[in-house]
């Protein structure tokens, strides 16, 4: 299992009228959240896509809690419990950071497919040789 922990602060670009945080811009939390669940373990997204590889979004889940404000700093935590699958499966929880409130909770799912034929593919070698230590056998 692979895990990190992000600080997001709340930019009023993110609020709507009602001065929440805009639904949408919850993925963008786990984007974020995602790659920095990556970098945490030394691969990069970008380097994924530098040897070949997207991880397109085939599927997200979401669930709301409470509302997260303008300047709140948020952490994002990002979880991958599984190396070897077809498929890529992030959990994620945002809390606000001075609290531990729970502000949402969600998954995505990707697969990895090659950048110049996007035709799915198993993951690349690199990538599990750069994270099997954080995985138990």
């Amino acid at each position: 299992m692979i895990s990190n922990k992000t600080t997001i602060r709340v930019r009023y670009a993110d609020t709507d009228k009602m001065q929440f945080v805009y639904n949408g811009k919850y993925l963008e939390y786990f984007e974020v959240g995602r790659a920095e669940l990556l970098r945490s373990k030394g691969l990069a997204y970008s380097e994924v896509e530098k040897r070949g590889y997207q991880l397109p979004l085939i599927e997200a889940g979401l669930k709301y809690k409470q509302p997260a404000m303008y300047d709140e700093l948020l952490e994002v935590e990002a979880v991958n419990r599984e190396l070897y699958s077809a498929k890529v499966h992030i959990e994620y929880v945002v809390s606000k950071k001075n609290t531990g409130v729970i502000v949402a909770e969600g998954f995505t799912t990707h697969m990895f497919i090659k950048s110049d034929s996007k035709k799915p593919t198993r993951p690349p070698q690199f990538y599990i040789d750069a994270l099997k230590e954080f995985f138990p056998k």
